[in-house]
């Protein structure tokens, strides 16, 4: 089931709920996935944050980030699922940007026996590349300074969600 962002006002979902995003680097992800858990009075589990904060200069290459990210889906994991259980929703901040990445958030909420949505952010790669730029500039807490060669082949990998995945997607188009 496919719903466009607007389509019904409010985003707040009944019952324990696991929220998860899928897009690119740059659209709007963390953005949404705040507003996502402020909404929903979710608990906010960002994987940037995490991983700055346990790994912080260990992480030099894409190789580095995937293994230390899949370090922290080990404990997360567990966590999302047991917070599920005592009916609390959850908001996932990582990049559930493959079919086989979204495996992961499939067990945390059937382990659970609680609702989900995959929240899909399509936002333009000139967006992208824009928000990109600004945040370098910036550097939030957690960010890494990417550049247009890093958006391109980190985005060579990502697989928007089908509908023969089954998943419940709220579509933010841009």
């Amino acid at each position: 089931m496919v719903m466009i962002e607007g389509e019904r006002g409010e985003s707040q979902s009944e019952g324990p709920t696991l929220h998860f995003l899928s897009g690119k680097a740059g659209s709007g992800k963390s953005t949404i996935a705040a507003r996502i858990a402020h909404e929903n009075s979710a608990v906010l589990i960002s994987e940037d944050i995490w991983l700055f904060r346990l790994y912080g200069d260990q992480m030099k290459t894409f190789e580095d980030y995937l293994r230390f990210s899949k370090n922290l889906k080990e404990v997360v994991g567990p966590l999302a699922t047991n917070l599920l259980r005592l009916e609390n929703s959850v908001v996932l901040d990582f990049p559930a940007n493959t079919a086989a990445s979204r495996t992961w958030y499939r067990s945390i909420f059937e382990n659970a026996n609680a609702a989900h949505v995959l929240h899909h952010v399509a936002t333009t790669d000139e967006v992208c590349l824009q928000r990109i730029e600004k945040r370098n500039a910036e550097r939030p807490e957690g960010s890494h300074h990417l550049t247009k060669e890093d958006f391109v082949y980190i985005s060579s990998f990502f697989e928007a969600p089908g509908d023969a995945e089954g998943f419940n997607v709220r579509l933010y188009p841009s």
